[in-house]
Protein backbone atom coordinates (compact mmCIF):
# COMPACT_ATOMS: atom_id res chain seq x y z
CA UNK A 1 0.00 0.00 0.00
CA UNK A 2 1.32 3.31 -1.32
CA UNK A 3 1.54 5.80 1.57
CA UNK A 4 1.17 9.71 1.49
CA UNK A 5 3.07 12.26 2.57
CA UNK A 6 0.83 13.55 5.42
CA UNK A 7 0.59 9.71 6.32
CA UNK A 8 4.21 9.30 6.29
CA UNK A 9 4.79 12.85 8.59
CA UNK A 10 1.85 10.99 11.06
CA UNK A 11 4.00 7.93 11.73
CA UNK A 12 7.08 9.55 11.99
CA UNK A 13 5.91 12.08 14.82
CA UNK A 14 3.90 9.34 16.69
CA UNK A 15 7.15 6.29 16.84
CA UNK A 16 8.92 9.96 18.30
CA UNK A 17 6.34 10.43 20.59
CA UNK A 18 6.18 6.60 21.57
CA UNK A 19 9.73 6.56 21.95
CA UNK A 20 10.13 9.91 24.50
CA UNK A 21 7.46 7.97 26.67
CA UNK A 22 9.32 4.45 26.87
CA UNK A 23 12.25 6.28 27.96
CA UNK A 24 10.52 8.47 30.31
CA UNK A 25 9.07 5.07 31.94
CA UNK A 26 12.32 3.38 32.14
CA UNK A 27 13.85 6.81 34.45
CA UNK A 28 13.91 6.40 37.73
CA UNK A 29 13.06 10.09 39.00
CA UNK A 30 16.02 11.19 41.18
CA UNK A 31 15.25 13.10 44.36
CA UNK A 32 18.28 15.25 46.77
CA UNK A 33 18.88 14.66 49.63
CA UNK A 34 16.92 17.14 52.20
CA UNK A 35 18.87 19.62 53.51
CA UNK A 36 19.41 18.70 56.86
CA UNK A 37 17.76 20.85 59.54
CA UNK A 38 20.32 22.98 61.37
CA UNK A 39 18.95 23.88 65.10
CA UNK A 40 21.18 26.73 67.26
CA UNK A 41 20.73 25.65 70.65
CA UNK A 42 22.54 28.71 73.41
CA UNK A 43 24.19 26.79 76.64
CA UNK A 44 23.53 27.78 79.46
CA UNK A 45 25.84 30.89 79.77
CA UNK A 46 24.45 32.84 76.39
CA UNK A 47 21.11 33.10 78.21
CA UNK A 48 20.12 36.49 79.23
CA UNK A 49 19.03 37.53 82.78
CA UNK A 50 15.59 38.54 83.31
CA UNK A 51 16.47 41.67 85.53
CA UNK A 52 19.01 43.33 87.50
CA UNK A 53 18.16 42.06 90.42
CA UNK A 54 18.07 38.26 89.23
CA UNK A 55 21.50 38.52 88.39
CA UNK A 56 22.51 40.24 91.90
CA UNK A 57 20.60 37.23 93.44
CA UNK A 58 23.39 35.13 91.63
CA UNK A 59 25.95 37.23 92.81
CA UNK A 60 25.14 36.74 96.12
CA UNK A 61 24.97 32.95 95.61
CA UNK A 62 28.40 32.76 94.63
CA UNK A 63 29.98 34.65 97.35
CA UNK A 64 28.42 33.22 99.74
CA UNK A 65 29.24 29.38 99.14
CA UNK A 66 32.62 30.73 98.40
CA UNK A 67 32.58 30.02 94.58
CA UNK A 68 30.82 26.61 94.99
CA UNK A 69 27.65 28.09 92.73
CA UNK A 70 28.05 29.69 90.69
CA UNK A 71 25.68 30.89 87.38
CA UNK A 72 27.45 30.20 84.04
CA UNK A 73 25.59 33.23 82.72
CA UNK A 74 27.94 35.58 85.41
CA UNK A 75 30.85 36.98 83.30
CA UNK A 76 33.99 37.41 85.13
CA UNK A 77 35.98 41.02 84.86
CA UNK A 78 39.51 41.71 86.18
CA UNK A 79 42.50 39.43 87.08
CA UNK A 80 39.79 37.80 89.86
CA UNK A 81 36.89 37.94 91.07
CA UNK A 82 37.02 37.43 94.78
CA UNK A 83 39.28 40.44 95.30
CA UNK A 84 37.51 43.65 95.25
CA UNK A 85 40.39 45.90 93.79
CA UNK A 86 41.11 42.90 90.92
CA UNK A 87 37.91 42.74 89.40
CA UNK A 88 34.26 41.08 90.44
CA UNK A 89 31.30 40.23 88.03
CA UNK A 90 30.49 42.24 84.76
CA UNK A 91 26.63 43.49 85.20
CA UNK A 92 24.48 42.37 81.68
CA UNK A 93 25.50 45.02 79.02
CA UNK A 94 21.54 44.98 79.14
CA UNK A 95 20.68 46.23 81.59
CA UNK A 96 23.43 48.74 81.94
CA UNK A 97 22.68 50.59 78.70
CA UNK A 98 18.90 50.23 80.14
CA UNK A 99 19.65 52.08 82.97
CA UNK A 100 22.05 55.08 81.30
CA UNK A 101 19.47 55.20 78.26
CA UNK A 102 16.66 55.61 81.10
CA UNK A 103 18.82 58.36 82.84
CA UNK A 104 18.73 60.72 79.69
CA UNK A 105 15.45 60.14 77.97
CA UNK A 106 13.42 60.65 81.64
CA UNK A 107 15.21 64.00 82.23
CA UNK A 108 13.91 67.32 81.32
CA UNK A 109 17.35 68.43 80.46
CA UNK A 110 19.57 65.37 79.70
CA UNK A 111 16.82 64.51 77.10
CA UNK A 112 17.23 67.11 74.64
CA UNK A 113 21.30 67.58 74.72
CA UNK A 114 22.95 66.15 71.46
CA UNK A 115 24.44 62.61 72.71
CA UNK A 116 26.26 60.76 70.72
CA UNK A 117 28.32 57.07 71.71
CA UNK A 118 31.53 56.11 70.75
CA UNK A 119 32.68 52.93 69.24
CA UNK A 120 36.19 51.12 69.22
CA UNK A 121 39.11 52.28 71.38
CA UNK A 122 38.67 55.95 71.40
CA UNK A 123 38.52 58.03 74.20
CA UNK A 124 37.41 60.93 72.95
CA UNK A 125 36.80 62.63 69.61
CA UNK A 126 38.10 65.88 67.69
CA UNK A 127 34.95 67.12 65.05
CA UNK A 128 35.53 70.03 62.91
CA UNK A 129 32.73 72.68 63.60
CA UNK A 130 31.73 75.55 61.06
CA UNK A 131 33.02 78.51 61.75
CA UNK A 132 29.27 80.46 61.98
CA UNK A 133 29.61 82.90 64.60
CA UNK A 134 29.09 86.18 61.81
CA UNK A 135 26.02 86.38 59.59
CA UNK A 136 27.40 89.57 57.75
CA UNK A 137 28.47 88.49 53.96
CA UNK A 138 31.08 86.45 53.69
CA UNK A 139 30.87 84.97 56.98
CA UNK A 140 28.21 83.11 56.75
CA UNK A 141 28.53 79.06 57.23
CA UNK A 142 32.21 79.65 57.68
CA UNK A 143 32.88 82.04 54.50
CA UNK A 144 30.49 80.13 52.50
CA UNK A 145 29.21 83.70 50.28
CA UNK A 146 26.66 83.76 47.28
CA UNK A 147 26.85 86.68 45.18
CA UNK A 148 24.60 88.32 42.18
CA UNK A 149 26.85 87.65 38.79
CA UNK A 150 26.36 89.14 35.51
CA UNK A 151 26.56 87.37 32.21
CA UNK A 152 29.54 85.64 31.00
CA UNK A 153 31.69 88.14 34.50
CA UNK A 154 34.17 85.76 36.44
CA UNK A 155 32.40 84.40 39.41
CA UNK A 156 34.33 84.40 43.35
CA UNK A 157 35.38 82.08 45.39
CA UNK A 158 34.98 81.54 48.68
CA UNK A 159 36.40 78.78 51.49
CA UNK A 160 34.66 78.31 54.49
CA UNK A 161 36.66 77.77 57.68
CA UNK A 162 36.07 75.65 60.69
CA UNK A 163 36.98 75.43 64.69
CA UNK A 164 38.17 72.10 66.08
CA UNK A 165 35.61 70.60 68.83
CA UNK A 166 37.67 68.27 71.11
CA UNK A 167 35.98 66.14 73.69
CA UNK A 168 37.90 63.57 75.81
CA UNK A 169 36.16 61.05 78.14
CA UNK A 170 35.34 61.66 81.77
CA UNK A 171 34.66 59.06 84.72
CA UNK A 172 31.73 59.14 86.79
CA UNK A 173 31.85 56.65 89.06
CA UNK A 174 29.19 55.17 92.59
CA UNK A 175 29.09 52.71 94.65
CA UNK A 176 25.56 51.30 95.55
CA UNK A 177 25.31 48.66 98.67
CA UNK A 178 22.06 46.21 98.95
CA UNK A 179 21.47 44.34 102.00
CA UNK A 180 21.09 40.72 102.31
CA UNK A 181 17.41 41.64 103.29
CA UNK A 182 17.06 43.53 100.41
CA UNK A 183 18.71 41.15 97.88
CA UNK A 184 15.85 38.41 98.98
CA UNK A 185 13.27 40.16 97.00
CA UNK A 186 14.67 40.45 93.62
CA UNK A 187 11.43 42.90 92.13
CA UNK A 188 11.95 45.09 94.71
CA UNK A 189 15.87 44.78 94.24
CA UNK A 190 15.27 45.74 90.45
CA UNK A 191 12.94 48.81 91.22
CA UNK A 192 15.64 50.04 93.43
CA UNK A 193 19.07 49.64 91.80
CA UNK A 194 17.26 51.11 88.88
CA UNK A 195 15.69 54.07 90.32
CA UNK A 196 18.62 55.02 92.80
CA UNK A 197 20.98 54.80 90.03
CA UNK A 198 19.38 56.23 87.45
CA UNK A 199 18.54 59.46 89.54
CA UNK A 200 21.90 59.85 91.23
CA UNK A 201 24.02 59.68 88.06
CA UNK A 202 21.04 61.82 85.60
CA UNK A 203 21.75 64.68 89.00
CA UNK A 204 25.41 64.39 88.44
CA UNK A 205 25.24 64.74 84.36
CA UNK A 206 22.76 67.69 84.66
CA UNK A 207 24.60 69.20 87.48
CA UNK A 208 27.71 69.66 85.02
CA UNK A 209 25.75 70.15 81.73
CA UNK A 210 24.79 73.49 83.90
CA UNK A 211 27.32 73.72 86.45
CA UNK A 212 30.17 71.95 85.20
CA UNK A 213 33.86 73.79 85.16
CA UNK A 214 35.52 71.25 82.84
CA UNK A 215 38.24 70.21 85.25
CA UNK A 216 37.54 66.30 85.69
CA UNK A 217 33.82 67.05 84.27
CA UNK A 218 32.09 68.34 81.42
CA UNK A 219 32.29 72.36 81.10
CA UNK A 220 28.90 73.38 81.66
CA UNK A 221 26.85 76.39 80.29
CA UNK A 222 27.36 78.73 82.85
CA UNK A 223 30.89 78.43 81.70
CA UNK A 224 30.25 78.48 78.22
CA UNK A 225 32.34 80.96 76.28
CA UNK A 226 29.44 82.04 74.27
CA UNK A 227 27.09 82.84 77.48
CA UNK A 228 25.37 85.51 77.31
CA UNK A 229 24.44 87.74 80.52
CA UNK A 230 21.82 89.98 80.27
CA UNK A 231 21.95 93.04 82.54
CA UNK A 232 19.19 94.01 84.90
CA UNK A 233 17.12 97.00 84.50
CA UNK A 234 18.15 100.12 86.67
CA UNK A 235 16.39 100.02 90.18
CA UNK A 236 14.62 96.70 89.95
CA UNK A 237 15.68 95.24 93.06
CA UNK A 238 17.40 92.69 94.45
CA UNK A 239 16.03 89.11 94.37
CA UNK A 240 13.17 90.05 91.36
CA UNK A 241 12.49 89.15 88.08
CA UNK A 242 10.16 91.82 85.69
CA UNK A 243 9.04 91.19 82.66
CA UNK A 244 11.27 93.31 81.28
CA UNK A 245 14.13 91.05 81.71
CA UNK A 246 12.65 88.35 79.63
CA UNK A 247 11.87 90.92 76.75
CA UNK A 248 15.42 91.20 77.07
CA UNK A 249 16.77 87.73 77.17
CA UNK A 250 14.02 86.34 74.59
CA UNK A 251 15.67 89.14 72.46
CA UNK A 252 19.15 87.52 72.23
CA UNK A 253 17.97 84.27 71.35
CA UNK A 254 19.37 82.81 67.45
CA UNK A 255 15.92 83.75 65.92
CA UNK A 256 16.43 80.64 63.76
CA UNK A 257 16.36 78.19 66.65
CA UNK A 258 13.81 79.60 68.40
CA UNK A 259 11.71 76.39 68.19
CA UNK A 260 14.72 75.21 70.22
CA UNK A 261 14.59 77.13 72.94
CA UNK A 262 13.75 76.15 76.69
CA UNK A 263 13.56 77.96 79.67
CA UNK A 264 15.20 77.00 82.98
CA UNK A 265 14.69 77.93 86.45
CA UNK A 266 15.07 77.44 90.34
CA UNK A 267 11.52 77.22 91.37
CA UNK A 268 12.70 79.73 93.86
CA UNK A 269 11.88 82.38 91.16
CA UNK A 270 8.09 81.13 90.79
CA UNK A 271 6.73 83.97 92.68
CA UNK A 272 7.91 86.16 90.59
CA UNK A 273 6.84 84.68 87.17
CA UNK A 274 3.21 84.98 88.75
CA UNK A 275 3.07 88.37 89.30
CA UNK A 276 4.88 89.14 86.39
CA UNK A 277 2.48 91.51 83.95
CA UNK A 278 2.71 93.95 80.99
CA UNK A 279 0.59 97.03 82.03
CA UNK A 280 -2.17 97.88 79.38
CA UNK A 281 -4.13 101.10 80.10
CA UNK A 282 -6.04 100.61 83.39
CA UNK A 283 -5.49 96.62 83.09
CA UNK A 284 -2.24 94.41 82.32
CA UNK A 285 -1.51 91.35 80.44
CA UNK A 286 0.18 87.94 81.62
CA UNK A 287 3.67 87.97 80.82
CA UNK A 288 4.07 83.82 82.23
CA UNK A 289 1.67 81.45 81.10
CA UNK A 290 1.51 78.63 84.00
CA UNK A 291 1.08 75.16 83.55
CA UNK A 292 -2.49 73.10 83.05
CA UNK A 293 -5.07 75.92 82.30
CA UNK A 294 -6.62 76.35 78.79
CA UNK A 295 -3.65 74.44 77.74
CA UNK A 296 -3.50 71.19 80.39
CA UNK A 297 0.42 71.95 79.47
CA UNK A 298 3.03 69.97 81.90
CA UNK A 299 4.83 72.97 81.99
CA UNK A 300 4.48 76.53 82.14
CA UNK A 301 5.66 78.94 79.22
CA UNK A 302 7.73 82.12 78.52
CA UNK A 303 7.10 83.33 74.69
CA UNK A 304 5.06 80.61 74.20
CA UNK A 305 8.22 78.14 75.52
CA UNK A 306 8.70 75.69 78.42
CA UNK A 307 9.57 76.88 81.72
CA UNK A 308 11.25 74.00 83.29
CA UNK A 309 12.09 74.00 87.16
CA UNK A 310 15.77 72.74 87.44
CA UNK A 311 17.57 72.18 90.83
CA UNK A 312 20.85 72.87 88.98
CA UNK A 313 19.93 76.99 88.50
CA UNK A 314 21.49 79.19 90.83
CA UNK A 315 18.69 80.67 93.46
CA UNK A 316 16.86 83.72 93.28
CA UNK A 317 18.93 86.84 92.72
CA UNK A 318 21.85 85.14 90.98
CA UNK A 319 22.66 84.75 87.88
CA UNK A 320 21.44 81.67 86.69
CA UNK A 321 18.42 81.57 88.64
CA UNK A 322 17.03 82.02 84.85
CA UNK A 323 18.04 80.64 81.84
CA UNK A 324 16.68 80.97 78.08
CA UNK A 325 18.81 77.90 76.46
CA UNK A 326 19.30 75.92 72.93
CA UNK A 327 20.27 72.47 74.20
CA UNK A 328 20.71 70.98 71.51
CA UNK A 329 23.58 73.16 71.11
CA UNK A 330 25.47 71.11 73.89
CA UNK A 331 27.40 68.24 72.58
CA UNK A 332 27.93 65.16 74.88
CA UNK A 333 29.72 62.28 74.23
CA UNK A 334 30.30 58.55 76.46
CA UNK A 335 31.47 55.14 75.90
CA UNK A 336 28.02 53.53 75.50
CA UNK A 337 27.91 50.92 77.93
CA UNK A 338 28.81 51.27 81.54
CA UNK A 339 31.43 49.23 83.33
CA UNK A 340 29.95 47.72 86.66
CA UNK A 341 31.04 44.66 88.60
CA UNK A 342 30.32 43.82 92.57
CA UNK A 343 31.67 42.73 95.35
CA UNK A 344 30.54 41.20 98.85
CA UNK A 345 33.97 41.46 100.51
CA UNK A 346 34.15 45.08 101.31
CA UNK A 347 31.13 44.68 103.58
CA UNK A 348 30.70 41.18 104.37
CA UNK A 349 30.73 42.00 107.69
CA UNK A 350 27.75 44.13 107.48
CA UNK A 351 25.31 41.42 105.09
CA UNK A 352 26.18 44.10 102.48
CA UNK A 353 26.98 43.32 98.75
CA UNK A 354 28.60 46.30 96.95
CA UNK A 355 28.21 46.81 93.58
CA UNK A 356 30.62 49.39 91.54
CA UNK A 357 29.40 51.39 88.19
CA UNK A 358 31.61 53.59 86.00
CA UNK A 359 30.28 56.04 83.31
CA UNK A 360 32.94 57.64 80.75
CA UNK A 361 31.68 60.77 79.10
CA UNK A 362 31.96 64.00 78.24
CA UNK A 363 30.54 67.27 77.19
CA UNK A 364 30.55 71.19 76.39
CA UNK A 365 28.70 74.01 74.39
CA UNK A 366 29.05 73.33 70.47
CA UNK A 367 29.85 77.18 69.63
CA UNK A 368 32.74 78.96 70.89
CA UNK A 369 31.66 82.19 70.87
CA UNK A 370 29.11 84.72 70.24
CA UNK A 371 26.52 84.98 67.08
CA UNK A 372 26.74 88.35 65.33
CA UNK A 373 23.77 89.10 63.52
CA UNK A 374 23.39 90.14 59.90
CA UNK A 375 21.45 93.23 61.11
CA UNK A 376 21.33 94.72 64.95
CA UNK A 377 23.60 95.61 67.47
CA UNK A 378 22.96 92.36 69.59
CA UNK A 379 24.80 89.33 70.07
CA UNK A 380 22.78 86.14 69.95
CA UNK A 381 23.51 82.57 71.28
CA UNK A 382 21.90 79.94 72.65
CA UNK A 383 22.84 79.78 76.32
CA UNK A 384 21.37 83.40 78.01
CA UNK A 385 21.09 84.37 81.34
CA UNK A 386 20.43 87.17 83.61
CA UNK A 387 23.04 89.10 85.83
CA UNK A 388 23.11 89.02 88.94
CA UNK A 389 23.21 92.91 89.53
CA UNK A 390 19.77 94.04 90.57
CA UNK A 391 19.42 96.91 93.11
Amino acid sequence: MELTEKQIADMTAKAATDAVEAFKAKTVERKLPAEPEVKIIKDAGDQKWKSLGEQAIAIKDFYVSNGMTIDPRLKITGAGERIPAEGGFLIQTEQSNELIENTFTQNDILSRVDKRSLSGNSNGISFPAVNDQNRADGYRHGGIAAYWTGEGALKTETKPSFDMVKLELKKLTGLSYCTDEILQDVSFLTSWLDASFRDEFGFKIGDAVINGDGAGKPLGILAAPNLVTVTAETGQGASTIVAENIDKMWMRRVPSRASNYVWLINQDIETELNKMAYAIGAGGSLVYMPPGGLTASNYGTLKNRPVISCEFCATLGTAGDIMLVDLNRYMMIDKGDIQSASSIHLKFDYDETVFRWVYRCDGQPKDKTYITPYKGSNTQSPFIVLSSSRT
